[in-house]
């Protein structure tokens, strides 16, 4: 194959690569949501992403002690009820380590 051919077709890779990728970032994190949290000792870390230009949602990202990531309904009572708790028990400690 000459090396004119071989420049095209990499040229070509590269501009399908970033279009896909310029794409891909307009999108949320969380395509599924679960309605659901299966068991709260399981839950290893939350991390809550506020909503962006890019994602106008608030996303909420659980990850168990298997390293398995699933998204949860922020709406829910249970998830909300999780959060103020994880929220009160943060700035409680906070508070106690400033003392």
């Amino acid at each position: 194959m000459s090396s004119i051919i071989k420049v095209f077709l990499l040229l070509a890779v590269v501009v399908c690569l970033s279009s896909a990728q310029r794409h891909k970032s307009g999108q949320c994190l969380c395509q599924r949501i679960r309605d659901r949290i299966v068991s709260k000792s399981d839950i290893k870390d939350i991390q809550i992403y506020q909503a962006t230009t890019f994602c106008n949602k608030v996303e909420i990202v659980v990850t168990n002690n298997s390293g398995l990531r699933y998204c949860l309904n922020p709406n829910l009572d249970a998830v909300k009820k999780i959060m103020a708790s994880i929220i009160s028990s943060s700035s409680s400690s906070s508070s106690t380590a400033r003392n």
